[in-house]
């Protein structure tokens, strides 16, 4: 898939084979100080393709952290409350991607999924790690760059700017088209 940011008039989208995967939308997460928008913000914008794609019988797949060998999860390790849909898959990672361990491939091509829409917090962290994992296990990849944000708006900027492009398409949330 080549990139190209903005998609022009629309990205179409085939719902059968699309998943949107939402990453690291935690309480916790959120909360941080981000750039170059709030957690709060990336999340709304995230929120509105997540109901289109549940409306369009498309899956939404929200990944949310574990930490490894603790006892017990820090305060706010939950999804942010009412996130989640009926029907929605969640999957829980222990790396910093979204497919090591996880089942999500498995999950993904059972349902006959080939490409994935990818948001969440942090840009250069969590969703590009699962974005790299799911080229190279041959997924189409969208990055919706308003429903993401990073720690700082560089790591964002450079995620966004420099590695996207070489991995899939880029576009905002508006561009989004479920066919």
């Amino acid at each position: 898939m080549t990139a190209s940011h903005p998609a022009g008039p629309g990205l179409a989208l085939d719902p059968a084979r699309s998943a949107l995967v939402l990453v690291d939308l935690m309480e916790r997460i959120v909360a941080l100080p981000l750039e170059p928008r709030e957690g709060a913000e990336a999340l709304a914008v995230g929120a509105e393709p997540a109901a289109r794609f549940r409306a369009a019988g498309a899956l939404v797949v929200l990944v949310r952290a574990e930490r490894p060998g603790v006892a017990e999860q820090p305060p706010g390790s939950g999804l942010v409350a009412g996130l989640r849909g009926e029907g929605d898959l969640e999957i829980v990672k222990r790396t910093i991607g979204g497919f090591q361990d996880t089942g999500l491939h498995e999950a993904l091509r059972a349902r006959g999924v080939t490409t994935l829409v990818c948001g969440g917090i942090a840009t250069n962290l969590g969703v590009e790690s699962t974005a790299r994992a799911a080229c190279d296990l041959g997924y189409e990849v969208v990055f919706v760059e308003d429903a993401m944000t990073a720690l700082t708006a560089a790591e964002h900027e450079a995620a966004v700017r420099l590695d996207f492009p070489r991995l899939g398409t880029v576009v905002d949330a508006a561009e989004l088209l479920l066919a």
